[in-house]
């Protein structure tokens, strides 16, 4: 259940180095990113599919679409066991496959288009990875060598792919405040295996601000479904305004650790209580209040209040399905912004044709 697993003595000494060196330099390295000027990151997050081909990658180049995140999965069967299943062939869609990967890399490069490599963990029973949290020390250093071989896997999968990025982690909250040095050892075993840059994925609720180690990557990653308005249909000015304490609780973390600020997932539904609730997904049986124009302000509030920050490094939009699929459009309340009037906002922005204030 548990596949290629490596052994660990031969990274302890090197990791113990890269631990000393990145304290050491900490200071020096946080004001280099801080002082760095870079082009933003123009996402969305890939949906996996059965199948790709080139022309499935068009319709992110007619979208000005610079990046795509994939997102391969480890299978844990609830919060509490130390398990992770690493999955790399059949079993899964093929677009979460190392094949199904690799390929999609390939395909968008060849557009254009990089590829930040976002493994999740999935837990079952109905349970949400931010709670993850063992019973024992036992199973706590069972986990972490499971979700070592997890993302070690992938580090060596983005180094020889030459992903440009890896997220190292999505929202294991409880993990990173019961066992931090287990995530600073982390990720200095992963530097020795993976030269690309790294980021972690925290939640928007308390988990960013609680980050042990964002010293120790290249990007500070937020996954930001930020409540901005109660109120029925939000005028843009509202939603803006919505996001000014967000703003200011971001700015202050990325003004203690001097690291951009990567939005490695953000998304509303198009559905009339998307800025009161934007991290709320749609029921199955779900097919009321469609309202396209508020999904359509609200992204405009976000690139009004963050395309132009000076520490801002992009976003990835959840969430786009490959190709010209019928997929969003009016009616569908989901979070695609495909065939909708969110897209022609996310374009505009990404291609640099700026919309005027309303």
């Amino acid at each position: 259940m548990f596949a290629n697993s490596r052994p660990t003595s031969a990274f302890v000494i090197a990791t113990s180095l890269l631990l000393l060196l990145s304290l050491a330099m900490g200071g020096a390295l946080a004001q280099d990113a801080a002082s760095t000027t870079r082009s933003p990151q123009k996402g969305v997050a890939w949906v996996a599919g059965r199948s790709i081909d080139a022309e499935a990658i068009s319709p992110l180049v007619e979208h000005h679409v610079g990046w795509i995140a994939q997102t391969p999965f480890g299978w844990q069967t609830a919060s509490d066991s130390p398990d992770i299943q690493l999955i790399v062939e059949g079993q899964v869609l093929w677009g979460e496959t190392d094949e199904g990967l690799r390929e999609t890399t390939q395909l968008a490069r060849a557009r254009g288009v990089q590829t930040m490599l976002k493994p999740h963990v999935w837990v079952g029973r109905d349970d949400w990875r931010g709670d993850i949290h063992m019973a024992t020390d036992a199973d706590w250093e069972r986990w972490f060598a499971h979700y070592r071989t997890f993302i070690l896997h992938y580090a060596d999968f983005a180094e020889d792919n030459d992903i440009p990025l890896l997220c190292i982690g999505t929202e294991l909250h409880q993990t990173v405040l019961a066992r931090p040095q287990k995530w600073f050892e982390l990720i200095a075993e992963i530097r020795t295996v993976y030269s690309g840059e790294l980021t972690y994925a925290a939640n928007w609720d308390e988990e960013f601000q609680a980050v042990p180690f964002w010293g120790e990557l290249d990007y500070i990653g937020l996954q930001g479904y930020f409540p901005l308005s109660d109120v029925p249909e939000p005028e843009l000015e509202a939603l803006m305004a919505g996001w000014q304490p967000h703003l200011d609780a971001i700015r202050k973390v990325q003004e203690r650790v001097g690291r951009p600020v990567l939005f490695t997932e953000i998304g509303y539904r198009s559905w009339q209580h998307a800025g009161e609730r934007p991290w709320e997904w749609p029921a199955r049986d779900d097919d009321t209040g469609f309202d396209a124009v508020l999904q359509q302000r609200l992204y405009e509030a976000f690139f009004r209040t963050f395309w132009h920050q000076d520490w801002f490094a992009g976003a990835y939009w959840w969430k786009w399905f490959p190709g010209h699929s019928a997929v969003g459009g009016q009616g569908e309340i989901g979070f695609t912004p495909q065939n909708k009037l969110a897209a022609g906002v996310m374009s505009a922005w990404y291609s640099g044709a700026l919309p005027q204030p309303e």
